[in-house]
């Protein structure tokens, strides 16, 4: 009897100290997640990020300007963005001056693969973290966010070999528009694309220039190879706005019927309209908006780490989706954005 009503009081204490307990093991939590957020504000805020993009004013900077902005601003960190406006020696310029303010991560989209890669060391070497954006340079800086360009390259050559190729009846002729011959993109997609479209002996490249990113050139150029080769079957081009030019060629040739026109980029609602209009056969679109956020994770990932600048090798890239009628409207194709960046 005396042993049971000594199992009873051990029992009500231990029941007794439960809530005890269990406020004990939640202020461990509480302070273990309030100690998580104190290095992650000890690393990030107050820390500066710098945006070097080619320039402004169209859908792809301004989209990975606007989410960068947005997500470091709502980390405590200081955002400045310059634009060089397409000028080499602008952005050049523009990346010294950045060096003497001495940002904690510099963002930089590469206008080809040589031109900034002395500065993108120099950069590093006086504490700078880089990331390159989208086009890399020569030199492998702390973090890459962007495409694997091969891949895209392989995925249009892929599309124009299952509409132009052996057993379709076409032609077999394609155009290439790229935007510049010598930056990392174009080098890297035409190699892809070479390595599908080169199994078949029904393919052939019957053009493949550059039209410097500009859809007036673009435009022109396609309207030579339509005199040319009027029965062209597929026009490939590298960025969306670029392409556009492309396609209003052919439709003024009145060719839109028998020419497959598709084109990359980051996916923006201008994309997706000309998908929607029938100028762009299908858009293969690398999302500029998953790339805004990977661009500040990995910020966030070099500034945690405590490390040296260069002394890490980060890539992030992104998965491309096919975008046709079908899918080609809501959340596959971002609004132009409402708040966009301002050089200062």
């Amino acid at each position: 009897m005396i042993l049971n009503k000594c199992s009873a009081l051990i029992a009500g204490l231990a029941i007794l100290a439960l809530p005890l307990l269990a406020a004990a093991q939640d202020d461990s939590i509480g302070r273990t997640a309030r100690e998580l957020r104190a290095s992650y504000d000890k690393a990030l805020q107050r820390k500066t990020l710098a945006y070097l993009p080619i320039a402004l004013g169209t859908p792809l900077p301004d989209e990975w300007g606007r989410v960068v902005q947005e997500e470091a601003e709502w980390r405590g960190m200081n955002f400045i963005v310059r634009n060089p406006d397409n000028s080499l020696s602008a952005m050049r310029q523009a990346l010294a001056a950045l060096l003497d303010e001495k940002p904690d991560v510099m963002i930089v989209q590469n206008p080809n693969a040589a031109l900034l890669t002395e500065d993108l060391k120099r950069a590093e070497s006086l504490g700078t973290h880089v990331i390159q954006l989208n086009l890399s340079s020569n030199y492998k800086s702390g973090a890459f966010v962007g495409v694997d360009w091969h891949e895209v390259g392989r995925m249009l050559a892929t599309e124009v070999v299952h509409e132009c190729g052996t057993g379709t009846g076409r032609s077999g002729k394609v155009q290439i528009v790229q935007g510049e011959m010598a930056d990392d993109a174009g080098v890297d997609q035409v190699s892809g694309m070479m390595e599908i479209l080169d199994r078949d002996p029904a393919i052939r490249v019957v053009s493949n220039q550059a039209a410097h990113w500009d859809a007036s050139t673009a435009l022109k150029l396609t309207t030579a190879v339509i005199q040319q080769h009027p029965d062209l079957c597929a026009s490939v081009g590298f960025w969306g706005i670029m392409q556009s030019g492309a396609a209003q060629a052919i439709r003024e040739a009145g060719k839109l019927e028998a020419v497959r026109i598709y084109a990359s980029g980051e996916g923006s609602q201008l994309d997706c309209d000309q998908v929607n209009l029938g100028n762009f056969l299908k858009f293969l679109s690398y999302k500029a908006t998953e790339q805004g956020h990977d661009v500040v994770l990995a910020a966030q990932t070099l500034l945690e780490s405590g490390e040296k600048p260069g002394t890490r090798n980060l890539e992030y890239y992104t998965r491309p989706i096919w975008l046709d009628k079908s899918n080609a409207s809501g959340g596959n194709c971002f609004e132009l954005p409402r708040r966009r960046p301002k050089a200062s």
